[in-house]
């Protein structure tokens, strides 16, 4: 996607107007449109504070590609990390980048975690154990 596609589809996300967020940045409402339709694009310095009020980082507002499908940009600290396929025993394979960015390496252990109608989640054991007593030694002391 364009920069004018991720504008446009995460000041939707967001639930903001042109107007607002024309006006949150310093333009004009015919600006941010000219932006969203890709007659123009922002200065790096309108770019930033874009990405600033849409609660994204500049680098996902420039290049994030939803595939096409009107996907927002996603905001700061959330990562999209793209599609896998699940092979004949179950397993996955964890993009390169979601590994080297969480410290994900070979024979690590994983806990699994599942909600319905949510999905999954993959948490390494040891981060995983470590809530669990965090959440124990407060259960102990509310319990004295």
């Amino acid at each position: 996607m364009s920069i004018a596609d991720n504008i446009l589809a995460t000041r939707m996300a967001v639930g903001r107007t042109q107007e607002q967020l024309a006006e949150a940045v310093g333009v004009s409402r015919q600006t941010v449109a000219k932006w969203e339709s890709g007659e123009t694009s922002p200065d790096l310095e309108h770019a930033a504070a874009l990405a600033e009020t849409l609660g994204t980082t500049l680098d996902m507002l420039v290049s994030f590609d939803g595939g096409g499908m009107g996907i927002a940009a996603p905001p700061r600290g959330k990562h999209l990390f793209g599609n896998v396929r699940v092979g004949e025993r179950g397993q996955v394979v964890i993009p390169k980048e979601a590994r080297d960015l969480f410290g994900i390496k070979s024979g690590d252990r994983l806990v699994v975690l599942g909600e319905e109608g949510q999905g999954l989640a993959l948490v390494k054991e040891a981060d995983f154990m470590a809530g669990v007593e965090a959440v124990m030694a407060a259960a102990r002391r509310v319990a004295k």
